[in-house]
């Protein structure tokens, strides 16, 4: 198996029009997640990827399953009887604008535990990748998480670590000794601006990904949106511009960059071309709603690179 991810999933409610949300009469079904949603980028690039979590032995645990194994990803999951599946609520209350609330208290996901995980499937992967969010959700998932590191490092497995900061789930003071701590951890470190300024104390990219990468990481990724990416890779820096696009929903687009990324570093591609697969994933993630819907395959990357319409019409 090529990539592991492990962490939450949550089921995903999307209000069905523009508008403050009491006055939506309808709203559409689906999930969301930053580990599943990497998963998904990845399967759809071609690249062997397991997803691991605990879920709630209920319909939503059932259709987050259900899809990961429709889009190629492979599951490693085990179902909590007493635990529901959390659930994220997305409105639109204005054009361009989402607002996301979480249901996660007393989740599934947040009693994921080190006896929940396969460690020899982790141990037989290439890369192994994890976020802050498993981190943030409590005492027992920041146990699993170490107990992946641990069984990672003693195979050496990659491990792969986006920050992917939750303000709701904590505060600054809690969460940046332990994101520190994972970065140290780490082969290869993603981070949005904001975050690595959360992690550094730095404001400019470039001292962040230096600063970052005197913790111990090999490989840092600065993530910044429109403005694209740069990434520094045993003391090397590269530049990546954006791809324009018109974006319709930018949740999610960080998620498929991440994908683009890894599934480049399998392949052994030198970073420019890591980077660059990586701004086309994130770029046309954003085409479409939702949080993984629009993760591209590589023959929509392909077109996007030709310079042609991402959309085929």
């Amino acid at each position: 198996m090529s990539v592991v991810t492990i962490g939450e999933s949550l089921g995903l409610l999307v209000a069905g029009r523009i508008g403050r949300l009491e006055l939506v009469p309808s709203m559409d079904l689906g999930f969301g997640g930053a580990e599943s949603n990497v998963a998904v980028g990845l399967a759809r690039l071609g690249t062997p990827v397991t997803w691991m979590g605990r879920l709630g032995d209920d319909a939503l645990g059932r259709l987050i399953v259900r899809q990961l194994r429709a889009e190629g990803v492979t599951t490693s999951v085990t179902l909590d009887e007493q635990a529901p599946t959390a659930l994220m609520l997305k409105e639109r209350p204005a054009a361009g604008a989402s607002s996301v609330s979480y249901y996660r208290a007393g989740s599934a996901g947040s009693r994921l535990a080190p006896e929940h995980l396969d460690l020899e499937r982790i141990r037989g992967a290439r890369v192994l990748h994890v976020t802050g969010i498993s981190a943030a959700l409590g005492d027992a998932p920041r146990a699993a998480l170490d107990a992946a590191l641990d069984a990672a490092q003693e195979a050496g497995t990659v491990v792969s670590f986006d920050v992917n900061h939750r303000s709701r789930l904590w505060g600054a003071a809690e969460a940046v000794p332990a994101y520190r701590a994972l970065v140290a951890r780490a082969d290869v470190v993603f981070a949005g601006e904001d975050e690595a300024e959360l992690v550094t104390g730095e404001r400019d990219p470039r001292q962040q990904a230096a600063a970052i990468a005197a913790l111990g990481a090999g490989q840092v990724v600065i993530k910044r949106g429109a403005e694209g990416a740069i990434a520094l890779v045993d003391g090397e820096l590269a530049e990546q511009s954006a791809f324009p696009v018109q974006a319709v929903d930018t949740v999610g687009a960080g998620d498929a960059f991440v994908a683009g990324y890894l599934c480049e570093l399998l392949a052994g591609s030198p970073v420019a071309e890591r980077l660059r697969t990586a701004a086309a994933c994130g770029a046309l993630a954003c085409t479409a709603p939702g949080d993984w819907e629009a993760a591209p395959d590589r023959a929509a990357i392909a077109r996007l690179l030709d310079g042609g319409d991402p959309v085929q019409r």
